[in-house]
């Protein structure tokens, strides 16, 4: 479909320096509010980008957390495309709370943290012969991803997901799901600064012996460790963005 002329995102322009969030809210404000139909393509990065006083960096990072979302989609080479009728896109922005803001990301950093840290003890309690297999395919897939962010990122979400379900509590699996889902536009761009991706996969190593070895408490303690150093590189990475 035609893509929706720039000025339509012109009336109330984003500060050059806003955070994602800031930015995403203000496209959600013109997509929920210019009755689009679904797969309407956006204009191009570089146009919209120009349009709201932005990087074209943080206009991407912020079309990747609606894409995340569900809102749009990304696709490489072509473009983005609204995936709903604009009118059905706030309560579903509302009902995912990314959108809300930094400060209510650091809440789900947070939150994240005590999460992963139970999970990591039940799965070390509770784990099987096959489930350790499991999780330790998706251990390769990080060994194996080289400097691939993408790859990295794909196979370390994995590892937690199975780790939540190694643990055997199907609530566990679905918040943890929920928020990392959440955050994973800042996964990837704090795994994108050199020497992340090294630091992270041994801090992964160390939660996977563990839990291999069938310690609760040394998976706890580990899982602790790897949540720690995640969330400073998290909290830096928002912190570059104030």
């Amino acid at each position: 479909m035609t893509p929706p002329a720039a000025e339509a995102f012109q009336p109330s322009p984003v500060e050059r320096y806003s955070t994602v969030g800031a930015v995403a809210k203000q496209l959600l404000t013109h997509l929920t509010t210019g009755h689009f139909a679904p797969g309407t393509r956006l204009p191009a990065e570089r146009t919209l980008a120009a349009s709201l006083g932005v990087a074209r960096s943080t206009l991407r990072e912020a079309m990747a957390a609606l894409d995340v979302l569900g809102i749009v989609e990304v696709r490489p080479g072509s473009g983005s495309y609204l995936t709903s009728d604009s009118s059905e896109m706030l309560p579903q922005a509302l009902k995912w709370s990314l959108l809300l803001g930094q400060p209510r990301t650091r809440d789900l950093i947070e939150v994240r943290e005590y999460l992963e840290v139970i999970t990591a003890r039940l799965a070390a309690a509770r784990a099987t012969e096959e489930g350790i297999a499991r999780l330790g395919v998706h251990m390769d897939g990080m060994r194996s991803a080289g400097g691939d962010v993408e790859a990295f990122v794909r196979a370390d979400i994995a590892f937690h997901l199975e780790a939540a379900h190694l643990a055997g509590n199907t609530v566990l699996q679905d918040i943890l799901h929920s928020v990392r889902s959440l955050l994973q536009v800042w996964f990837d761009r704090t795994l994108r600064v050199p020497g992340t991706l090294e630091e992270t996969l041994l801090e992964h190593e160390a939660v996977f012996q563990a839990i291999g070895s069938r310690s609760p408490e040394l998976a706890e303690e580990r899982m602790k460790a790897l949540m720690d150093a995640a969330d400073r590189r998290l909290t830096a990475s928002m912190a570059d963005l104030d």
